[in-house]
């Protein structure tokens, strides 16, 4: 079976190589050549643990190609999937521009049937938008051309995207006619032999659970950062709390998590987007609102532990960060919360000397010389008035409790994502804070 896969961003390139693996001759169309190059010579532009060995093996085996002609790359396709960026507009709205202009190509290209399949995230009514625009350019050529399209949402995580897609939980496909269906069954039957199924459905269904999904999880850590927060008011645990709730078999453990805020390529766009979806349609989604202002209140809780233990004077203080991806394993900075609290320390007189495993390079084209940039995590704390952490990441899990008394300046983190033992601080002399629990002072 041979597909295409047009846009070699994150979902673009993880589905392409994903698919390979399980010998599908892929072809991943993008129209920026000096990515296209680097991908044939195996050389990835994004950060996921597993993914560059993956596509050089698969480039090796000649299973996955790259290659900057839409025409080319629909040779002997019998799937053709549009994976392409999808950015919120100013309204909040998602931006489909690159959605028909990739629709548009496939129908001056395309010469056999095919299955146009939408993996970007998109808003319910794109596959019609999809299906008129290749209609209209088959139109302008004269040619009568059969054609399906379907929706076939992606729900990958950064850092595990390819587990994800290769043991996937499920499987979302919405089409309109039997001949897509069979098609896409085929393509995805090596996926499910954990048991798991695909769930076919109508088109708008399939567009609208993806949104679904994510505004879901979105919920959860947002109820669970407010509940933080009332706990810090009345004295509770909230890792006690998020225990007690998690032990509930109708709400489980996953995405109730405390933390500074979520951020990342998703959540955000989509809630935004799933908002305006309902207001165009005449319906407000209270409860998404709320989730939204949440957490743009909550990725300002850590500055203000800050601003409030130094007496709200934080000129000429100088603070670590630890982590600048919005989730560990990943380089996307998109949305972090640690920008959110850069950006407030600087604009209040501090200075900011940050590391993170991968994402110093994405940080230092959005921040500039604005802050300094650290070799590792110890360099980033030497002569700190304060840590400050702000992603998860393992390396930060177990740390020298004597070094960092040596060479911080003032003996105190803050703690945006509650990995740490208020207990065990105190008995090693740190006054810390954390999320939803009460600050422990020595």
């Amino acid at each position: 079976m041979k597909i295409t896969v047009v846009g070699t961003g994150y979902v673009g390139l993880v589905s392409g190589t994903c698919f390979a693996e399980t010998g599908v001759i892929v072809t991943c169309v993008d129209i920026d050549n000096d990515k296209i190059e680097k991908l044939k010579k195996g050389i990835i532009p994004i950060y996921e643990p597993g993914l560059e060995t993956m596509v050089r093996r698969n480039v090796e085996k000649e299973r996955l190609f790259f290659t900057t002609s839409t025409k080319e790359g629909l040779e002997g396709a019998e799937v053709v999937f549009i994976a392409v960026g999808t950015p919120p507009d100013e309204d909040g709205s998602a931006d489909l521009k690159h959605v028909i202009a990739v629709a548009r190509e496939i129908g001056r290209s395309m010469s056999q049937y095919l299955v146009i399949a939408t993996k970007s995230t998109v808003p319910v009514g794109t596959a019609k938008k999809v299906k008129a625009a290749i209609q209209e350019e088959l139109d302008k050529r004269g040619v009568k051309i059969s054609f399906d399209v379907a929706s076939n949402p992606e729900f990958l995580k950064e850092g595990a995207a390819i587990e994800d897609f290769l043991k996937p939980d499920r499987i979302i496909i919405g089409t309109e006619s039997d001949e897509a269906q069979k098609f896409m069954e085929r393509l995805y039957k090596p996926f499910l032999l954990n048991g798991h199924p695909i769930i076919f459905m109508d088109i708008p269904s399939a567009e609208l659970t993806k949104y679904a999904a994510n505004s879901m999880l979105a919920t959860r850590i947002s109820f669970m950062n407010d509940i933080a927060n009332l706990c810090e008011i009345i004295g509770a645990d909230v890792n006690m709390v998020r225990r007690g709730i998690g032990s509930d078999t109708r709400i489980g453990n996953k995405f109730i998590y405390p933390g500074a805020g979520y951020g990342g390529s998703c959540f955000p766009k989509d809630v935004k987007a799933l908002i305006k979806t309902a207001n165009e349609n005449g319906y407000g989604l209270e409860v998404l609102k709320a989730v939204e202002r949440v957490n743009d209140k909550q990725k300002e809780v850590i500055f203000n532990k800050i601003y409030s233990h130094f007496g709200g004077n934080l000129k000429g203080k100088r603070f670590a960060i630890w982590g600048l991806s919005f989730k560990p394993n990943t380089d996307d900075t998109r949305e972090a919360s640690a920008f959110v609290v850069i950006s407030k320390l600087l604009e209040a007189g501090a200075t900011v000397k940050a590391y993170d495993p991968v994402a110093l390079d994405e940080a230092k084209r959005k921040l500039g010389d604005s802050i300094l940039y650290a070799t590792d995590l110890y360099d980033a704390a030497n002569d700190a008035d304060g840590l400050v952490l702000m992603t998860e990441w393992q390396e930060f899990r177990v740390i020298n409790y004597g070094v960092l008394s040596k060479i911080l300046k003032s003996k105190v983190v803050f703690d945006g994502r509650n990995i740490y033992e208020p207990s065990e601080m105190v008995e090693e002399g740190f006054a810390y804070y954390s999320i939803g629990r009460k600050p422990a002072i020595p």
